[in-house]
C-alpha cells in the first residue's frame, strides 16, 4: 500500500505519457502532494501547521482584457454589418411633396435633370439633342452588373453607374471593371438611405463612406450623386430639396433623370424600352437599375434601346461627357486609398463574421435542444428499467447478507458541519457492519476534535499532515477494513437508507462505482435555488443518461461507492488533477468497470451561498475537469467507446458551447437592439419552455416540487453568464500553464441544526 500512503510526484511518470496532466495542479494549503502523510489514533495531538508553500503565479487576468477587446470588435463588426444591410433602419417611404414649394424649388421642377446648387442661384441642365445617358442605380450586383456591361460593350456605349457604397465594398472587382471599360461612377449613398429622412450627420456619413469605398476599390473620387428614391425633377419633394442642397454643400452635382423606366417593378421588357426612348430627338438621362432583384428585363431592354437609338443617330455617353464637363472621377491620394481599402476589408469581414455567428447560433441552439430532448428520453428509459428492477445488463444479484462497508470522510476545516455529516452516517438504516473513517487533513480548526467528540464506537478519526483531498482519500483507502467503500464530503449528510441503496448496486460484480443522488440542502436563497435546479437537471438527469450510454464522467465526491480492489489496482486516487472525482471515474471506466447511478441514494450537500464562493467552486471543478480530459485524452483511441462518448460530450457541451455562449448573448442583444425584438424573445421563450419541460420531468423523477422552476428564466441572466465566464477563465488558466490552487469554499453549517435534511427543501 505504499503507492497509496506516499503519493510522490515522481511516481506519476511511471505510467507513461498517457498519465501526464497539463498543466499540473499547484501546491496549496489543501493540496500538497509532497507533504508527509501519517496516521494516528484519535487522541493524538494535531500535527504542526504545514510549511507555507512557495510563491505561486496568480490567476491569469490579461485574457479578460483580450475578451473585452474581442467583444468590442465583435460589436463593431455587428454594427457595421447591420448598418450596411440596413438593419439599423432605412426609411423606405419618401416624405410627401410640399403643397407650397419655394420659388427655387418650383423653378428646379421645371428645369433639367442635372442640378448645380452650389451657387447663390441654383441652375439645371438638359442633355443636348440626340444624346442619351443611360444610368444604372443600386449596383454593383454580381449577377446583373456584368450582364449590363456586356450589353453596353456590345454596342460601344458608355453609361453612368450610381453605385451603393456598401456594394462597392462587397464587390470591388465590379467597380474596377466599370471604370476599366470607360464608364462613369456616381454616388448612390452607402446604404441606399432616404436622405430626406435622415439627420445631417447621417447624410454626411453616407457620402463619406461611399467615397471611401470607391477609393478603396478604384482609387477614385466622384463628384456625381443621385439621391435614393429620387426620380425626375418634377417629382422633387420639399424634404428632398433640402437634402439636395445639403448634397451641394458637400460639393456634389445632383443628377436626376428625364425618363424613369421604373424597371424595378419589372413591367416587361417592351414597356421598359418604350419608357427609355426620348421623343422628338431630344436628349435624355434614363434611369434604370442593375441591382435590387431580377433585372433580366432591364438587360434585355438595354440591348433593344441601344439598337433602336443607334438607328436614330443617338450617341450613348456618360453624364459628364454629354454635358461637355470634366470627368466626375478624380484620382484619390495614398492615404485615402489605404483608408478606403481598410473600410472595404472591414465590411467584408463583418459580413463573414455575422454569417458565421448566425451559423454558430443556430448550431448551438440545435445542439442544446437536441441534448435536452435526447437526455430526457434516456432518463426516461433509465427510470423505467431501474424502477422495474432491471438494469441495462441484467438485474444485479442480491447480497446473501449485508456486506461490511467502510465510509471515508476526507475533511479539511469542516468544523461547521462535520458532526452533522458523521451523525447522518452513523444513524443509518443499513444492517451490515459499518466503519466510518474521518481523515482530518491537517485542519486548522476543531474538525478532528468535533468528530472524535461524538463518542461513536464505529467512528475513527485519523489525523495527517495536510496533503490534499486525494491524499486524505488514499489514507482512508489504506486504513479501510472492508472491500466496499463509500466516500462522502465533510459538508454532506446522508439519508438513513442511502448506504443501503449504494451497496445494493455493488452486488453486480461488473460495477466498480456507484454515483449517488446529490441534492442541495441550502436552497432557500436565489443562488441556492439556481444550484438546486442545476443539480437536478444538469447533474442527476444527465447521470441517468450517462449510465445508459456507458460514459459516466463523474462520481461526485459528495457521494460515491467503490470497490477497494478496483481503487488499489489504480494506485488509489490520483493527485494529478483538481477534479479527483472525475479523474478517478474516468480511470475506472477505462479499466473496464461499469459506473452506474442510484437515484434513491440521497445525499444533501451544502452549496455555495454567494457568487464569489460559487465562482471559486466552479472554477476548480471546470479547471480540474479540463485536466482530467487532457490526462485521459488517449481514451478516444481506446477500443471501448467510453472515451469518444465521454470526452466528446465534455469537449462539446462543457467547453466549446460555453465558450460560444457570449456569442449567443451578443447576437440576442444586437438583434433586439437594432431589429424586431419579437423573434428574439420568441426564440428565447421557446428555449426556456423546452428547458422548463425537461426540468419539470427531471424534478418529477427526483420527487421534487415543480414550483422550483419559477427561477429558471432568471437563471439565464446571471447564473448562466457566470458559468460560461468560469469556462473562459479555466481555459485561459490551462492554456497559459498557470497552476491553479485549491479554492476552499466557506461553510455555513447548514446541517448543524437538528432539522432533518429532507425538510430543507
Amino acid at each position: 500500500m505504499s503507492g497509496l500512503a506516499d503519493q510522490d510526484r515522481a511516481d506519476q511518470d511511471r505510467a507513461g505519457q498517457d498519465r501526464q496532466v497539463w498543466p499540473r495542479p499547484a501546491v496549496s494549503a489543501w493540496q500538497d502532494p509532497a507533504s508527509v502523510q501519517w496516521a494516528g489514533q484519535p487522541e493524538q495531538a494535531r500535527p504542526p501547521a504545514p510549511t507555507p508553500s512557495p510563491a505561486k503565479r496568480a490567476d491569469p487576468r490579461g485574457h479578460w482584457f483580450l475578451l473585452a477587446i474581442g467583444m468590442l470588435l465583435a460589436v463593431g463588426a455587428l454594427v457595421l454589418n447591420g448598418y450596411v444591410t440596413n438593419v439599423v433602419g432605412e426609411t423606405h417611404t419618401a416624405p410627401p411633396a410640399t403643397d407650397h414649394p419655394s420659388p427655387q424649388l418650383a423653378e428646379m421642377r421645371r428645369g433639367g435633370p442635372v442640378l448645380n446648387l452650389t451657387g447663390s442661384e441654383p441652375s439645371s441642365a438638359h442633355l443636348p439633342n440626340k444624346t442619351i445617358a443611360l444610368t444604372f442605380d443600386d449596383g454593383p450586383d454580381p449577377a446583373w452588373t456584368p450582364a449590363v456591361l456586356d450589353a453596353l460593350k456590345k454596342h460601344g456605349a458608355k453609361a453612368t453607374f450610381f453605385v451603393v457604397g456598401s456594394k462597392v465594398a462587397k464587390y470591388p472587382e465590379l467597380a474596377r471593371r466599370i471604370v476599366a471599360e470607360g464608364h462613369e461612377l456616381g454616388s448612390h449613398t452607402y446604404t441606399h438611405a432616404e436622405l430626406a429622412a435622415v439627420p445631417g450627420w447621417r447624410l454626411r456619413l453616407e457620402l463619406s463612406l461611399t467615397q471611401k469605398a470607391l477609393t478603396g476599390a478604384t482609387g477614385l473620387h466622384t463628384a456625381l450623386v443621385r439621391p435614393p428614391y429620387s426620380s425626375t425633377p418634377e417629382a422633387i419633394t420639399g424634404p428632398q430639396w433640402e437634402s439636395m442642397k445639403a448634397l451641394a454643400a458637400e460639393g456634389y452635382l445632383v443628377t436626376l433623370a428625364d425618363l424613369d423606366t421604373k424597371d424595378w417593378s419589372r413591367p416587361g421588357t417592351r414597356k421598359i424600352v418604350t419608357s427609355s426612348l426620348p421623343a422628338g430627338g431630344r436628349g435624355a438621362i434614363v434611369m434604370m437599375h442593375d441591382s435590387g432583384g431580377d433585372r433580366r428585363q432591364t438587360v434585355e431592354a438595354v440591348d433593344l434601346v441601344l439598337k433602336e437609338l443607334a438607328g436614330k443617330g443617338y450617341r450613348a455617353v456618360t453624364v459628364t461627357k454629354a454635358l461637355g464637363m470634366p470627368p466626375a472621377q478624380q484620382q484619390a491620394g495614398g492615404v485615402d486609398r489605404f483608408v478606403g481599402s481598410a473600410l472595404n476589408m472591414a465590411q467584408r469581414a463583418s459580413g463573414w463574421f455575422t454569417d458565421a455567428l448566425m451559423w454558430v447560433l443556430v448550431a448551438a441552439g440545435a445542439l442544446t435542444l437536441a441534448r435536452l430532448v435526447f437526455f430526457a428520453v434516456l432518463a426516461w428509459v433509465h427510470a423505467r428499467r431501474t424502477r422495474g428492477g432491471k438494469r441495462r445488463r441484467g438485474r444485479a444479484p442480491a447480497w446473501p447478507a449485508p456486506p461490511p462497508v467502510t465510509v471515508i470522510v476526507p475533511a479539511y476545516n469542516e468544523a461547521a458541519g462535520i458532526q452533522a455529516t458523521v451523525r447522518s452516517l452513523a444513524d443509518t438504516a443499513y444492517q451490515g457492519q459499518l466503519e466510518i473513517l474521518v481523515i482530518d487533513d491537517g485542519s486548522t480548526d476543531a474538525t478532528a476534535e468535533l468528530a472524535a467528540g461524538l463518542g461513536l464506537a464505529n467512528v475513527r478519526v485519523i489525523r495527517q499532515r495536510n496533503g490534499g483531498k486525494p491524499a486524505a482519500l488514499n489514507t482512508g483507502i489504506a486504513a479501510a477494513g472492508h472491500e466496499l467503500l463509500i466516500m462522502v464530503d465533510g459538508d454532506t449528510v446522508f439519508e438513513p437508507a442511502t448506504i443501503g441503496h449504494l451497496v445494493r448496486q455493488l452486488s453486480d460484480p461488473t460495477v466498480g462505482a456507484v454515483s449517488g443522488n446529490t441534492k442541495v440542502g441550502n436552497r432557500r436563497g436565489m443562488i441556492g435555488r439556481w444550484q438546486h435546479i442545476e443539480y437536478v437537471i444538469g447533474f442527476n438527469l444527465d447521470r441517468r443518461a450517462f449510465e445508459q450510454l456507458d460514459c459516466m464522467a463523474t462520481v461526485p465526491g459528495a457521494i460515491g461507492a467503490f470497490r477497494r480492489s478496483a481503487l488499489v489496482a489504480l494506485d488509489g486516487v490520483s493527485t494529478d488533477t483538481l477534479a479527483e472525482d472525475t479523474d478517478l471515474t474516468m480511470a475506472l471506466c477505462r479499466a473496464g468497470w461499469r459506473v452506474v447511478y442510484e437515484e434513491k441514494a440521497l445525499a444533501w450537500t451544502e452549496a455555495p451561498t454567494t457568487l464569489g464562493q460559487l465562482w471559486k467552486q466552479r472554477y476548480r471543478w471546470c479547471y480540474g475537469t479540463m485536466q482530467a480530459m487532457w490526462k485521459h485524452r488517449r481514451a478516444v483511441l481506446d477500443q471501448d467507446p467510453f472515451g469518444r462518448r465521454c470526452l466528446g460530450y465534455l469537449a462539446l457541451f462543457q467547453v466549446l458551447l460555453p465558450l460560444l455562449a457570449p456569442v449567443v448573448d451578443l447576437m440576442a442583444i444586437y438583434s433586439t437592439a437594432v431589429g424586431d425584438p419579437l423573434p428574439v424573445v420568441a426564440v428565447w421563450a421557446g428555449f426556456v419552455a423546452v428547458q422548463a419541460l425537461t426540468g419539470w420531468y427531471a424534478l418529477r423523477l427526483d420527487g421534487e416540487r415543480a414550483s422550483a422552476l419559477w427561477v429558471l428564466p432568471l437563471q439565464q441572466f446571471v447564473y448562466r453568464q457566470l458559468l460560461y465566464l468560469v469556462v473562459i477563465q479555466s481555459l485561459a488558466t490551462a492554456v497559459l500553464g498557470v497552476r491553479l490552487r485549491w479554492h476552499t469554499v466557506r461553510r455555513e453549517g447548514t446541517f448543524s441544526a437538528p432539522t432533518a435534511p429532507g425538510l430543507l427543501r
